[in-house]
């Protein structure tokens, strides 16, 4: 019987992987110019959908010391989740980008695709160095509601997901009220760099 349910979840995870090769939104066989561009303009439609719904976004983009665009898709199979992504991260004092990866995996109850995208937010140049030159990985659940209306200032709709960075997630539908970054890393992409 154990043999026949892990026959399931071993097809369930190739699927998975397979199906988020196929939705990453770069393909293997682009110049590495072209993912750069994929990604640059990802970027530019991201923080165009961000400051549409939530304007404050813009101010609290341009007063901190750099900020890292992500898209991420999720594929849930039965108990087992994968996402995979990219993005850059940018320097606002040095105008330098670095592109980046981020990859997930975890096990829960779901079936489906589920497409986002994140905006990390670093109030210190030294945060936003140890992201881009150490990377970064989520490995509790960072499950927070986001600040309703206004009361939060500039940063309202962005999460606190560590001591000076704050994170923006976006859903289709706009501005996500929750963000699940459990068990993503986050690191340099030496083939984009």
């Amino acid at each position: 019987m154990r043999l026949h349910l892990a026959r399931p979840n071993i097809v369930a995870a190739l699927a998975a992987f397979t199906i988020l090769c196929g939705h990453a939104g770069l393909s293997f066989a682009a110049s590495a110019e072209e993912q750069r561009g994929e990604i640059r303009k990802m970027r530019q439609q991201t923080l165009a959908h961000l400051y549409k719904v939530h304007p404050g976004a813009r101010q609290h983009i341009q007063k901190a010391a750099g900020y890292a665009v992500f898209s991420n898709v999720g594929i849930n199979l039965i108990f087992l989740s994968a996402a995979g992504g990219s993005g850059v991260a940018h320097d606002n004092k040095t105008g330098r980008d670095v592109f980046m990866k981020m990859v997930s995996g975890g096990i829960g109850i779901g079936l489906g695709v589920k497409d986002f995208r994140g905006v990390f937010v670093f109030a210190s140049a030294d945060g936003l160095k140890s992201f881009v030159n150490s990377g970064w990985e989520a490995s509790a659940q960072a499950d927070a509601a986001a600040k309703a209306g206004e009361k939060g200032g500039a940063a309202a709709g962005a999460i606190t997901v560590a001591p000076g960075v704050s994170l923006y997630q976006l859903t289709e539908n706009g501005l996500a009220l929750q963000a699940t970054i459990q068990g993503t890393k986050y690191y340099k992409n030496d083939d984009l760099n």
